[in-house]
């Protein structure tokens, strides 16, 4: 009787799964970028020594950050969903047994 209702909150949670997996492929793209720019800021910084340099260097150093953190709150939730993904198939597989 629950095997349908089980069955869809699967499907959901695969989809969700799968929509945040692809969000983490974009964001990790992007983060090596920024990681890439917050390097070549921070080797800017150190030949002109300058204040503006300085300023670039740390906001791109921030943005890096930010978005490696936006990562990992991607690795959690994906996490999460896997999690609640077995728990769902684990009371699939005791209904039908």
């Amino acid at each position: 009787m629950f095997g349908k209702s089980i069955e869809k909150r699967l499907l959901g949670v695969s989809l969700r799964i799968n929509k945040e997996k692809e969000d983490l492929l974009v964001a990790e793209e992007q983060l090596i970028a920024l990681l890439n720019d917050a390097d070549e800021a921070r080797i800017r910084s150190l030949v002109s020594e300058t204040p503006l340099s300085d300023h670039d260097r740390r906001d791109t150093a921030r943005q890096a950050e930010n978005m490696e953190n936006y990562c990992q709150g991607k690795r959690n939730e994906i996490s999460r969903l896997e999690d609640m993904q077995d728990q769902l198939l684990d009371k699939l597989k005791l209904e039908n047994k």
